[in-house]
């Protein structure tokens, strides 16, 4: 690793002070008058040679003579003494003159386009340009918010001004974070030593939207690791990966130093579990982002030898919701007879890792005749719309499979040929379901009305990949204009859950009450911003998302507790714990619409509070099934 130096210091300072424009270049030019000046005053005032009056006199009258070459009658030492003033003040005006000429603008442009050496350090760095940086960016200035100062660094193949006038625009003030643009390619080493990754804490390498991203991401794995001047200690990098057959290469390229996120099986896995589970993404996003409740892990003497299930209702504003064993295995909702060993940690759902403190209560308020016996009702087979095409859609019919009942039919509607294609070729080995193929306009009402839509349980609308971004958002909401006028129309009752490409879009498509939208940019980028923060959550996240083990469910609040009447959340824990779940929070279906409640999903409550749920309210649970 090179040794930064003070004049290296020097310069990066300088550099960033000039980068900033003409005004900072006469601000040097005001402090070298003030160096100059103010030394000679202070000599002739020692002489007493100098004219009658007080020191701050004299500085002033050289201070004008900086200014105007008029010396005056006066004594031989004064005249030298202004004569060197004068000619300081020639310099200064000649040049601040040369400073509005084409050649020291075209410096200033030099030093503006951000091919200056980063002197930082414990910063994070972020390789590549696209959409995600801005979710990315106003997400990590929320995690530094408690930090006196921190520092973003972003390497990207863009002009530095338009990457700063960018995020200036689309993110406002950035609080105590400091943010740094420079252009560079993330695949040339020359380039990485730009950001300074020796003394980085974490680094985020984002997949180009255009060409072969993962080769690109790949690629830029390789020039950091395998840097010859690169630092002896292991990199905490994070990346994602789109398909499943690069993830083995990108493991062996990253040498145990990468957190990998295979963000295609994710968006898709995330499409299946919500289009038949609404409200499921506005979960997933309060767990993921930095504005509310996140996820930590904390070790706690005082529940050793305790089981897991005694440690759910051991917080009153934490939940619980794994555990961490002392050799580094994580597990959700791992058997609730576990008993915690020194060195565990628990895995907690919390406003901050400080606000995990026990309660210290014994009366929890649990009301016992309120709790539900567990019913078991017979899963029976569902029917699925899929509208559109995109290289997730295949991906997404494989992960439904895990979910639906025996019996199953999903009917994907699209144009062209490659759906049908990509069916036969990629949706061979559907275990509970069969799906059929017709090709179609999905924004021409005429052909949404003979599909029948009020046959179908579940509506999945995806974005055409083979458009562009803002293009694929118009027809999709065309298409939700539609679906919904026919839902009103006729009164069906049917889930819609709809992909956005654009975070802007989403609040354009609110007017459509859609169950769910997917925008699938965003989720990956709160992820990347949650493991570049804490890599172990990568591990969590994949437990989450993955069909085997537990994830996350919305079931009838009815079917836990009794209804109409006031019930803590203790009560609403203990009945998830007896069936062997964890209870995460709740969702009201009286505020299912509104977005400034967060459409009624409530997540990590005050377990004392007493809420009087009704019909069609949901619990939210971590469960096998």
């Amino acid at each position: 690793m090179k040794k930064v130096s003070l004049g290296d210091r020097l310069r990066y300072a300088f550099d960033n002070t000039m980068s900033k424009g003409p005004i900072a270049l006469i601000g040097w030019l005001a402090a070298v008058a003030v160096v100059l000046i103010v030394p000679i005053t202070i000599l002739v005032w020692i002489s007493g040679r100098g004219e009658e009056g007080s020191f701050a006199d004299q500085l002033w009258n050289y201070t004008l003579l900086a200014l105007d070459v008029d010396i005056g009658s006066a004594t031989w030492v004064l005249r030298a003494a202004a004569l060197v003033v004068a000619f300081v003040g020639i310099f200064i005006l000649s040049t601040l003159i040369g400073v509005l000429t084409a050649g020291v603008e075209g410096r200033i442009e030099d030093l503006r386009k951000g091919r200056s050496r980063v002197i930082e350090s414990n910063h994070t760095v972020i390789l590549g340009w696209s959409e995600q940086i801005f979710t990315i960016v106003s997400e990590l200035i929320v995690a530094n918010a408690n930090q006196r100062r921190s520092c973003i660094v972003i390497l990207g193949e863009k002009d530095k001004v338009e990457m700063e006038d960018e995020l200036r625009e689309r993110l406002g003030k950035t609080d105590g974070t400091h943010l740094v643009c420079r252009t560079g390619n993330p695949i040339e080493m020359a380039d990485l030593e730009i950001v300074s990754l020796q003394s980085s804490r974490s680094i985020i390498i984002l997949s180009p939207a255009e060409g072969d991203p993962d080769s690109q991401v790949i690629k830029t794995i390789l020039a950091i690791t395998n840097a010859p001047n690169r630092r002896p200690e292991p990199y905490h990098i994070v990346a994602e990966i789109r398909d499943p057959k690069n993830m083995e290469a990108a493991r062996l390229v990253g040498q145990g130093e990468v957190e990998l996120l295979l963000t295609g099986h994710l968006i898709s896995r995330v499409i299946a579990q919500t289009c038949r589970q609404s409200g499921l993404s506005v979960v997933y996003i309060e767990l993921l982002d930095f504005g509310g409740d996140e996820i930590y892990f904390k070790e706690e003497p005082a529940l050793v030898d305790k089981t897991l299930g005694e440690a759910l209702l051991a917080y009153e504003d934490s939940t619980v919701i794994g555990l961490c064993s002392s050799e580094g295995y994580t597990k959700l909702n791992p058997s609730l007879n576990t008993r915690l060993r020194a060195g565990d940690r628990i895995i907690a759902i919390s406003k901050d890792d400080d606000t995990i403190v026990l309660s210290g209560k014994t009366d929890l308020g649990i009301i016992p005749e309120a709790i539900k016996d567990p019913s078991t009702a017979e899963p029976r087979p569902e029917r699925t719309l899929v509208l559109g095409w995109n290289w997730r859609a295949c991906t997404v019919i494989n992960e439904l499979d895990n979910y639906v009942a025996a019996g199953s039919q999903i009917t994907v509607v699209a144009e062209g040929s490659s759906a049908a294609a990509d069916l036969d070729h990629y949706c061979t080995d559907l275990a509970h379901q069969t799906v059929s193929f017709q090709e179609g306009d999905t924004t021409d009402r005429r052909t949404l009305d003979k599909l029948a839509v009020d046959t179908y349980d579940h509506v999945i609308l995806l974005c055409y990949d083979h458009l562009g971004l803002q293009e694929a958002d118009a027809r999709t909401l065309i298409t939700l204009l539609h679906l919904r006028d026919i839902a009103e129309q006729h009164d069906y009752a049917f889930s819609i859950v709809s992909e956005m490409l654009d975070i802007r879009n989403r609040n354009l498509a609110e007017v459509t009450r859609a169950d769910d939208f997917i925008v699938s940019d965003k989720l990956v980028s709160l992820m990347l911003a949650q493991v570049s923060e804490n890599k172990a959550l990568n591990a969590v996240f994949a437990d989450v998302f993955d069909p085997e083990g537990s994830e996350i469910y919305l079931k009838l609040m009815g079917e836990y507790v009794a209804l109409g009447r006031p019930v803590n959340f203790y009560t609403v824990v203990e009945s998830a714990r007896r069936r062997g779940e964890i209870a995460i929070g709740y969702r009201l279906q009286a505020q299912s619409g509104d977005p400034a409640q967060a459409y009624g999903v409530v997540v990590n409550p005050n377990k004392s509070a007493a809420v009087t749920f009704g019909e069609g309210d949901k619990v939210i649970v971590i469960a096998e099934d």
